[in-house]
């Protein structure tokens, strides 16, 4: 089998008329590309589209049939110039509808926090038919892949917990496992140690994504490796600090990972 045969792709549509015209700066091609090379995986074109369906659709379709993977960021949220759903329920010709799955996991949050369930926030419970989800960590609001292609947030910190589900489903030119961490804190309690620990181990990927909607402040701590013995090593000192920051705040710690 040659390097050609064996090589894994990827494409990026990055979604939002606020991303043309400058109001909002992108951070989630740098994200995406990090975690591209982390699994080896060639990301080898980004497109930026606005927030018109048509021009969604034409990008969907076009990179879908170039490359191994398609993600896209943006136009996911409940209001009415989130059209990324509808864009790919088009580009796949299929029905839009409010997916039961997705409702549970938004009102299991809605609850938590007191929020009102209405018209506008279901409009994040539609996934286009055939769809799977993907996991939203931190404000529950699901993602989904439909075929090759991958629909996320277009909030960074969101993408990046989006991704970080993603990661044990895909398949690069080499193994990558991973590793979740809860830590009961905030991410200013943590941020400094990890820090120190991510400069001790820079072969093992290290995010934190502090949890939304929670009765409690919470952050998930997600470490990623291809040598297992490292991501063991790494995380047994990452789980040792939060310990530490644990019994320094005179906290439980959350259930174990």
């Amino acid at each position: 089998m040659t390097q050609q045969d064996t090589r894994v792709t990827a494409g990026m549509i990055v979604i939002g008329d606020e991303i043309l015209s400058g109001r909002t700066k992108d951070v989630n091609i740098g994200a995406v590309a990090d975690f591209c090379t982390d699994l080896g995986i060639d990301l080898t074109e980004v497109r930026v589209v606005s927030d018109e369906q048509d021009h969604i659709v034409e990008a969907v379709n076009a990179l879908r049939a170039l490359y191994t993977y398609v993600f896209t960021s943006g136009g996911i949220g409940p209001t009415h110039d989130d059209i990324t759903a509808d864009a790919i329920a088009k580009a796949f010709g299929v029905a839009l509808p409010i997916n039961a799955q997705a409702r549970a996991m938004l009102e299991a949050r809605w609850k938590e926090t007191g929020t009102e369930v209405n018209e506008a926030r279901l409009r994040m419970a539609r996934i286009p038919e055939g769809a799977d989800l993907i996991v939203n960590s931190v404000s529950a609001a699901p993602g989904f892949r439909i075929g090759n292609v991958h629909v996320m947030a277009g909030v960074p910190v969101i993408m990046r917990a989006m991704l970080e589900a993603l990661a044990p489903t895909l398949k690069g030119s080499k193994k990558v496992s991973s590793v979740t961490v809860k830590a009961a804190v905030g991410e200013g309690t943590v941020g400094g140690p990890l820090g120190a620990l991510q400069a001790e181990y820079p072969d093992v990927k290290m995010g934190s994504y502090p949890q939304m909607g929670k009765d409690r402040v919470m952050t998930e701590l997600v470490l990623r490796a291809s040598d297992e013995a490292r991501l063991a090593e790494a995380a047994e000192k990452v789980r040792a600090m939060v310990a530490a920051a644990h019994a320094k705040a005179g906290i439980a710690p959350p259930e174990a990972d």
